[in-house]
């Protein structure tokens, strides 16, 4: 190290980011300490401070003011820092100061706020005076109000995980970055609507827990990627560039779903525990070029009364979607495909163009003849067929109706061995 040019070493240190691993070197070498204010990044992991813990009496308190110090000191000397991550205690007051003195150069800043002394959300309106940031993750934060951040210009990343958001607080963060291309907010708990106008926008991942009903309007669009859970209601204007989506609600049920033509759609998920017909029926008529299908839905239904699904006419169903690739469909859902009347209207001219997967989950012996006729004219009609997975899953086996049905599938392995398998 001491043969190569200053440059050079200051270059090579320049790419630290640990906090842990900035002290280190600058306990190693005087000269070594003047990389500090050509640091880049800096990062403050949850436990970085747990020794001054220890030896201040075990005291949390020994830690946060360790804590404090340190990203102050380092933070003050960082003269070019662009990204500031934050998972250690720290003391919430002291942050404005912080952003304040590296607000010309800070590009990227991640808190975890749950880990601070102070939770007090209002501490957080100070991240409008970075109003260079690019990318803000903070992560278990409580925000009742809209921020106080003005306009973020320049943000294009919003990610906000375990927090405990109002419906003013997330409606309000979100006009708050009319700009972003990335907005993610994860385990969050919220009620009310959720309305979201983003004409940049093009990866959204809104994942709301809670047993309160929540609806979203959605206003993207060039928005490719969209993944919501947890919403009664959903209304998406413009999805011309959707290529994935997924909708899914593990508690309570999905009572409507509104959108337009989707002609780029690639995948499309459909899950939980109840649907009502017309919100599934609603997305797979507007997902008409869809190539994976995945539908894992327990029941349907327009209230409370958990009721089986109607009948799907196999036939319709595969002329509708004529690109599907790759289909997975859970119990319930498959059984609805098991009807007669659907395949009395198979002739020789029906094919199944592109279908090459199948994945059927089946946990019921009810209807196994019509159930076993769906999967022989599944493999018979689809004409590109490369792999069927039958799973078995939670096979209701106190009947010896499920052994012979389970004989049955096994038969039916066997005849088509190679394209068809059992997990």
């Amino acid at each position: 190290m001491d043969a190569l040019p200053d440059g050079v070493v200051q270059h090579i240190l320049s790419q630290l980011s640990s906090a842990r691993d900035v002290a280190a070197c600058a306990a190693v070498a005087r000269c070594w300490r003047g990389c500090v204010p050509y640091l880049p990044s800096l990062y403050f992991p949850r436990g970085a401070f747990e020794a001054a813990a220890a030896a201040g009496g075990g005291a949390a308190a020994s830690a946060v003011a360790a804590a404090d110090d340190a990203i102050g000191r380092m933070v003050a000397a960082a003269a070019r820092l662009e990204e500031l991550v934050v998972y250690c205690p720290f003391s919430a007051s002291l942050l404005p100061r912080w952003l304040a003195a590296r607000a010309a150069t800070l590009r990227v800043l991640e808190l975890r706020v749950d880990a601070a002394a102070d939770k007090s959300g209002h501490h957080l309106d100070c991240v409008g005076v970075a109003a260079g940031l690019e990318e803000l993750r903070l992560w278990g934060l409580t925000m009742t109000r809209p921020p106080a951040w003005g306009r973020m210009e320049r943000l294009r990343v919003l990610e906000v995980v375990g927090a405990v958001l109002g419906e003013a607080a997330v409606n309000g963060a979100v006009a708050a970055c009319p700009n972003l291309t990335d907005l993610a907010l994860l385990g969050c708990e919220c009620a009310g609507e959720a309305a979201i106008s983003l004409p940049l926008l093009q990866r959204c991942r809104l994942d709301f827990v809670g047993a309160g009903n929540c609806s979203l309007r959605l206003a993207a669009p060039r928005v490719e990627s969209l993944e919501v859970q947890g919403f009664c209601w959903i209304s998406l204007q413009g999805g011309d560039r959707l290529k994935h989506l997924t909708i899914s609600k593990i508690t309570g049920s999905v009572y409507h779903v509104e959108m337009g033509k989707v002609p780029e759609l690639d995948q499309l998920s459909l899950r939980g525990v109840q649907w009502s017909w017309g919100a599934i029926s609603s997305v797979l008529q507007c997902a008409t070029e869809v190539k994976h299908l995945v539908m894992k839905v327990e029941f349907c239904g327009d209230f409370d009364a958990l009721q089986p699904f109607p009948e799907i006419d196999l036939v319709e169903f595969f002329n509708s979607h004529p690109k599907l690739c790759k289909f997975e469909i859970h119990g319930a859902m498959f059984a609805a495909l098991c009807q007669k009347n659907s395949l009395k209207n198979l002739d020789s001219r029906f094919v199944i163009p592109c279908l090459e997967h199948v994945l059927v989950t089946v946990r019921s012996p009810l209807n196994a003849e019509q159930k076993l006729s769906t999967l022989e004219s599944l493999v018979r009609y689809s004409v590109r067929l490369r792999r069927m997975i039958i799973r078995i899953s939670q096979m209701k086996n106190c009947h010896d109706a499920a052994d012979d049905f389970f004989e049955e599938i096994c038969k039916f392995t066997c005849m088509n061995s190679g394209r068809v398998c059992i997990e």
